[in-house]
């Protein structure tokens, strides 16, 4: 079983593919739920931890990439913090407030576990917020300014001119609003999502790739970017929201911090203070010790 992240989420990742190579090692899934995965992932249980690890070791071959690529230059990731501005603070609180006055009342009537779907659709609500205000209908006509995207922007335009750049992000309308403020100030750029066609996609990846290429930013949609690209021209990445784990953000990261790399990279993550982004890093840092 070969697998780059192979405990991404939680522990009964490991699971399926410990039982696909040695069924039964592991009992039943409700065994393992039981007996690791609940003291691993909700008590954070030490003695549990260190006897899975015990357990799992002999068949488990990690190669990191400082083993592997001992010559690759450092790689140095940078929070930076966005404060949003009394305008787009407020648009953000409404949300929020009308959010959990509904969500309250739909877990009153049928419960949290049936929930669910409308939980995550009030917090992709107030992450779309934390991006820019356009995103949401509410706000598409309101002019309110995001702070993400005019601090990327002045990055842009003040500090990166002899650098090449990825930005990546999850929402591709997020990306087109990207590009459309980027050619209004001139700044010429490459753009890749889901729904870019294989040969376009190489193309793409190999103009980019050209020391003398003009177009020196590259907007890619975060799944679509996060694998499978080799775009070692870059120097500096910025994620400008955060995902759920922290390995889907280095798979990105990684486009350009691989073999083939001369220069430093640095890795910018565009974070809202005082907002929902602040709770998915420190879930985040959950994952990342896990």
């Amino acid at each position: 079983v070969l697998s780059g992240t192979p405990v991404m989420n939680n522990t009964t990742d490991l699971f399926s593919q410990l039982h696909f190579v040695l069924p039964g090692m592991f009992g039943s899934r409700e065994f393992f739920k039981r007996e690791y995965a609940d003291p691993i992932d909700l008590q954070r249980d030490e003695k549990k931890m260190q006897a899975l690890k015990k357990l799992t070791a002999p068949f488990i071959l990690r190669r990191t990439k400082e083993q592997v690529a001992r010559d690759l230059p450092p790689k140095t990731e940078i929070t930076l913090w966005c404060e949003m501005d009394q305008e787009q603070m407020t648009a953000y609180n409404d949300i929020k407030d009308s959010v959990k006055g509904t969500l309250s009342d739909i877990i009153k009537k049928q419960g949290l576990q049936k929930s669910k779907l409308q939980v995550l659709e009030g917090i992709l609500k107030l992450r779309q917020l934390c991006n820019s205000p356009e995103l949401l209908d509410d706000y598409r006509d309101s002019n309110i300014p995001s702070v993400k995207l005019n601090t990327l922007l002045d990055e842009l335009e003040n500090n990166m001119s002899d650098h090449k750049v990825l930005v990546f992000s999850q929402f591709t309308t997020m990306l087109d609003i990207l590009s459309a403020e980027m050619h209004k100030r001139g700044l010429s750029h490459f753009m890749l999502t889901g729904a870019t066609p294989p040969k376009e996609r190489d193309r793409l990846v190999q103009a980019f790739n050209q020391e003398e290429q003009e177009n020196r930013i590259f907007l890619l949609s975060l799944k679509a970017g996060n694998a499978g690209l080799n775009l070692t021209a870059a120097d500096y990445v910025f994620l400008f929201d955060p995902w759920w784990n922290h390995a889907v953000e280095q798979q990105a990261i990684d486009r350009t911090h691989r073999i083939g790399q001369q220069k430093s990279v640095f890795a910018y993550k565009m974070i809202c203070r005082n907002s929902i982004e602040e709770k998915i890093m420190q879930l985040q840092d959950r994952k990342k010790n896990l």
